[in-house]
C-alpha cells in the first residue's frame, strides 16, 4: 500500500517523536531540542510557546507509544476519535512549501500539540481504515522498545533506525553460522 506524503510525513514524525524516549534515553530534553524536532519532522507550521509545551509534547509522545501497541479495534478506534476530537480537527485543502494540495488538519499558529495530534491520528485513520495497521509495530531488535513504520512494499521492515537494531541482528546471525558451521 502506497500512502500520500503527507500521511507519510505524520506516521514517519510520529514514530520520531515516541522514538525519542526509546531505549530508556531522552531526545528532547529542552524547548530547543523540541525546536529543531519540530523543523525536522515538518512540523513548520506550529507554534512554538514554550508555556509547558515540552511536557505537554512528552505526555503526547506517552499516549503515542500506548497507541502503537494497541490490536483491539475498538481502543484504538477510541484512541483516535478521542485525538481527533481533543485536536478540533477542522480539514482544509492547502498547497505551500513546494507540496502540491494536501490537508491541514489545524488553522497556523495553533500549539505544535495540537498539530501532531490531529495529523497523527488523521494518518492514523488513514492507515486503519486502509486495513494496514500491521506496518505500525515495534522495533523486533532485542531489548528494543523503540517503534517503527514499514513503508515497504513487502511489509519486511523489521528493525528500527534508532539502535543498530537490524545491523546488530545480522552480526549475531552470521557469528552463529559461522559457530554452526564451525570456524573457516
Amino acid at each position: 500500500m502506497v500512502f500520500t506524503h503527507d500521511v507519510e510525513v505524520a506516521l514517519l514524525g510520529a514514530a520520531a517523536l515516541v522514538n525519542t524516549a526509546a531505549r530508556g534515553e531522552e531526545h528532547l530534553p529542552d524547548d530547543a531540542a523540541l525546536a529543531e524536532f519540530a523543523v525536522q519532522q515538518q512540523f513548520t507550521r506550529s507554534s512554538l510557546t514554550g508555556d509547558g509545551q515540552l511536557e505537554r509534547i512528552r505526555r503526547l509522545r506517552s499516549r503515542l507509544r500506548t497507541a502503537w501497541g494497541l490490536t483491539d479495534e475498538d481502543q484504538l478506534v477510541a484512541f483516535l476519535n478521542e485525538g481527533l476530537e481533543e485536536s478540533d480537527s477542522r480539514p482544509a485543502l492547502v498547497r505551500h512549501d513546494g507540496w502540491g494540495w494536501h490537508i491541514h488538519y489545524t488553522p497556523v499558529g495553533v500549539p505544535l500539540e495540537r498539530i501532531m495530534l490531529a495529523e497523527v491520528c488523521m494518518a492514523m485513520v488513514t492507515v486503519f481504515v486502509a486495513h494496514e495497521w500491521s506496518r505500525l509495530r515495534i522495533c523486533a531488535g532485542e531489548d528494543c522498545d523503540a517503534v517503527i513504520v514499514d513503508l515497504s512494499r513487502n511489509r519486511s521492515k523489521r528493525y528500527c533506525d534508532v539502535g543498530n537494531c537490524g545491523n546488530r541482528a545480522n552480526v549475531a546471525a552470521y557469528r552463529a553460522r559461522r559457530r554452526v558451521g564451525g570456524a573457516r
